[in-house]
């Protein structure tokens, strides 16, 4: 039997936006991407690591925006915390689907479709090699689900946070936009809160800089990308103290 390559972690916090499970859709959710992330998740599962997830719910329901047009902040951003719930359930099934037992643990309860969260419940999850995805947000507005990442990050005692984007990287600018924006390969959580460069909202990085937890930003969209960063290859940029 071929051996398997050793991981560089043994235990992680993927953090998905919601956009991620669009694909070429205008909003909702596509299966065919939800499935294709859910193969990489397996790929990661099968090296033996422990997988923890929190996932967006922009793709649905984006708070900030609705409070923006007037509506009340609080009932926005609690709608934006079901629709994380709505995702949540649709990478259970495809994780389900290839035989990978998943548990789905929700901040706000709602004990027909999720557990509710307890931090030692997770982690024994965790232990069991069950699959463990954070919905629900942090169960309170005005925290961004970047937010909800570091902080179960640190409950759960991870030991690197993978956030997935639609860009291979930090830049000094849009790379969209600017032709010549500059990829960083590392940097460090002052850098990326003085230069404003806005891969994380100011609370989640503070969080991580304060609990010494590194961050690897990459592009999703890449096949394999999920497994490079835990193997430790060189991907993306790595921001850590």
């Amino acid at each position: 039997m071929k051996n398997l390559p050793r991981p560089a972690f043994q235990r992680i916090l993927l953090k998905l936006s919601g956009e991620a499970l669009v694909g070429d859709l205008e909003y909702g959710i596509s299966p065919p991407v939800v499935h294709d992330v859910a193969e990489e998740i397996k790929e990661v599962r099968d090296l033996g690591v422990e997988v923890a997830i929190v996932i967006g719910g922009g793709n649905i329901y984006r708070g900030v925006a609705a409070s923006a047009e007037g509506m009340d902040r609080a009932s926005a951003d609690y709608m934006g915390m079901l629709a994380t719930v709505i995702n949540s359930l649709a990478l259970q099934d495809a994780l389900e689907k290839m035989d990978i037992l998943t548990r789905v643990l929700s901040a706000i309860e709602i004990h027909q479709v999720a557990e509710p969260y307890i931090r030692r419940r997770a982690i024994r999850h965790l232990e069991k090699g069950r699959v463990v995805i954070f919905a629900g947000g942090t169960g309170n507005p005005y925290f961004t689900t970047d937010t909800t990442a570091a902080l179960r990050a640190m409950e759960i005692k991870a030991q690197v946070i993978l956030k997935a984007t639609k860009v291979d990287g930090v830049y000094d600018a849009d790379p969209m936009i600017h032709r010549g924006a500059k990829k960083f390969k590392q940097l460090s959580y002052i850098e990326l809160l003085k230069r404003s460069l806005k891969i994380m909202d100011a609370t989640a990085v503070s969080l991580c800089m304060d609990n010494h937890l590194p961050v690897i930003i990459f592009n999703l969209k890449e096949k394999g990308n999920i497994k490079r960063a835990v193997l430790g290859q060189k991907i993306g940029t790595v921001i850590r103290g």
